[in-house]
């Protein structure tokens, strides 16, 4: 019986330098899209001890990665939104050079895909230490991104973020919602 080998495609535009000053949608959805990071209530979302260090990293994000600030963020039941931007800080450490490329095993400071892994990495540690036995496993696997293209996109990006919680209802990522 033949072994079948399981290729991962990535999902980043290819050739795009992720490190380049501009903003960032991100997505990150919680592993299996369990409930784990609390619920909402009246349009309000209700953390839990996961949905709080979720939380807490995000906003710790901008002080790890000084060329980028959080334009807005949400902790979800079962996934983050945040919206990132990369600032043309002359001083850093990724000037535009084809280097900057991410690969396999070349992780480059301050790109995109190096701070979602490092979010991602930093919650995990925080959430191990709670020892909550329904979490064993907080994220799954990649994360969705889109590039911003302007400004009309990102404030409607901004608006979707902030009123997510209120929408939860008929959420695609909410597996009782109301389509």
């Amino acid at each position: 019986m033949p072994i079948t080998i399981y290729h991962r495609r990535s999902i980043r535009i290819q050739g795009f330098d992720y490190g380049q000053p501009g903003a960032y949608f991100i997505t990150i959805c919680a592993w299996q899209k369990k409930q784990i990071f609390g619920e909402i209530k009246q349009g309000k979302m209700i953390l839990s001890k996961v949905g709080e260090i979720a939380r807490k990293e995000l906003e710790k994000l901008s002080r790890r990665f000084p060329r980028i600030s959080m334009d807005g963020f949400v902790v979800m039941p079962n996934h983050i939104h945040a919206l990132i931007t990369i600032s043309a800080d002359s001083a850093s450490p990724n000037p535009d050079t084809s280097d900057n490329l991410e690969g396999f095993k070349h992780p480059v400071p301050g790109s995109i895909p190096t701070i979602v892994r490092s979010y991602k990495a930093a919650v995990t540690q925080r959430v191990s230490v709670l020892r909550d036995a329904s979490v064993s496993v907080v994220w799954q696997r990649n994360y969705y991104e889109h590039v911003v293209r302007n400004e009309n996109e990102r404030e409607r990006i901004f608006a979707y973020i902030v009123s997510n919680p209120v929408r939860w209802d008929s959420d695609e990522e909410n597996p009782g919602s109301v389509k």
